[in-house]
C-alpha cells in the first residue's frame, strides 16, 4: 500500500521550493540535499490546501513559488560594493589580486541571509476542554439521576415495609374472621342434624 504524500518546503532564493513525498527523507532527496534540513529548522511541512494542491498533483517534483513581488526581490538585494581602484600597471600583480579578494570577501558579508521560515502554528487545545467538559457533564448527569434513583428506592422501601405491615393486619383480622365463622357454621350444622334425627 503506497505511503500517504505529505508536503514539503524550503527555502530557495527568492522562491520557496515544494515538493510532496511520502518522507522527509524522499523531500531532501527530491530537492538534491545531503544534509537534514529538517534538524537545522530550514525544512517543514505544509498543509495548507492552496499551498499543498499543486504539489500533491505533481508527486516527486520540486515546485518553486516566487516569494514576493520583482520590486520586493530587487530592493532586498544588497547594495554593489564600491569597485577597487585601478592598481597602477608597475604594480605588482600579488597586491592586485589580494585586492580582489577582499572585494569578493566583502560581497560574501554583505549578502542578505535567507528568511527563516515561519514556525508551526501554536497547538490548540480547544478540542481537548471541549472533550474535559463533555465527560465532567457526562459525570455530572449520572450523579444526579443515581441521587434521584436512590430518593425514590428508599421511598419504595417505605411502601414496600408499610404494605407488608397492612397484609400482615388484615390477614390476621381476617383468618379471625373465618375462624369464627366456620365455628358457627359447625355449630349450626350440628343442631340441624342433630333436629333432623330426632324427627
Amino acid at each position: 500500500m503506497a505511503r500517504k504524500l505529505k508536503v514539503f518546503v524550503v527555502p530557495a532564493g527568492f522562491s520557496d521550493a515544494y515538493v510532496a513525498a511520502p518522507s522527509r527523507k524522499a523531500a531532501l532527496a527530491a530537492w538534491g540535499s545531503e544534509h537534514d534540513l529538517f534538524a537545522r529548522g530550514i525544512a517543514q511541512e505544509v498543509t495548507d490546501p492552496a499551498l499543498t494542491a499543486e504539489p500533491l498533483a505533481k508527486p516527486g517534483e520540486v515546485i518553486k513559488r516566487s516569494r514576493g513581488t520583482t520590486a520586493e526581490q530587487i530592493a532586498a538585494l544588497p547594495a554593489a560594493p564600491a569597485r577597487a581602484a585601478k592598481a597602477p600597471e608597475h604594480a605588482p600583480r600579488k597586491r592586485a589580486n589580494a585586492g580582489g579578494g577582499a572585494a569578493k570577501r566583502a560581497v560574501s558579508r554583505s549578502r542578505a541571509p535567507e528568511p527563516k521560515p515561519a514556525p508551526p502554528p501554536k497547538p490548540t487545545s480547544d478540542a481537548l476542554a471541549a472533550a474535559e467538559q463533555a465527560l465532567a457533564e457526562l459525570e455530572a448527569s449520572y450523579r444526579d439521576a443515581d441521587a434521584e434513583l436512590t430518593v425514590r428506592q428508599h421511598a419504595l422501601d417505605r411502601e414496600r415495609r408499610d404494605l407488608d405491615a397492612q397484609h400482615t393486619r388484615e390477614t390476621a383480622a381476617s383468618s379471625a374472621a373465618l375462624a369464627t365463622e366456620r365455628s358457627r357454621y359447625d355449630a349450626a350444622m350440628a343442631r340441624w342434624r342433630k333436629a333432623r334425627a330426632a324427627g
